[in-house]
């Protein structure tokens, strides 16, 4: 993954309503979720969640669908892993370590 596309990803998620508008997104799972929906669980103006989702779109970590009249966004799961394998890539000094780490976390 390219070090711009990793910056551009950290940068969104270094804000606190992006940070939970994400984690909210990825608890919700691949149904997704409205912005109506998803403002009321944050209780955050519409035009405030706008602006931060388009952000979050410009980082690649959300994605957005049009459902009829509806919009759906959803976490990029993808995207996500991404940034955690680039993140991790050296831990352990290069061993394959994350594995056995995961395995005896208790999160």
């Amino acid at each position: 993954m390219e070090e711009t596309k990793i910056v551009r990803g950290l940068a969104a998620l270094a804000h606190s309503l992006r940070l939970q508008v994400f984690r909210l997104l990825v608890v919700a799972g691949p149904p997704g979720m409205t912005p109506g929906a998803i403002a009321a669980q944050l209780d955050v103006p519409a035009a405030t969640l706008s602006f931060h989702l388009k952000e979050m779109m410009h980082a690649r970590l959300v994605t957005q669908e049009r459902d009829g009249r509806r919009l759906i966004y959803r976490a990029a799961f993808d995207q996500m892993n991404a940034l955690l394998r680039f993140l991790t890539a050296n831990c352990c000094q290069g061993q394959p370590c994350l594995e056995a780490m995961a395995a005896s976390c208790d999160c």
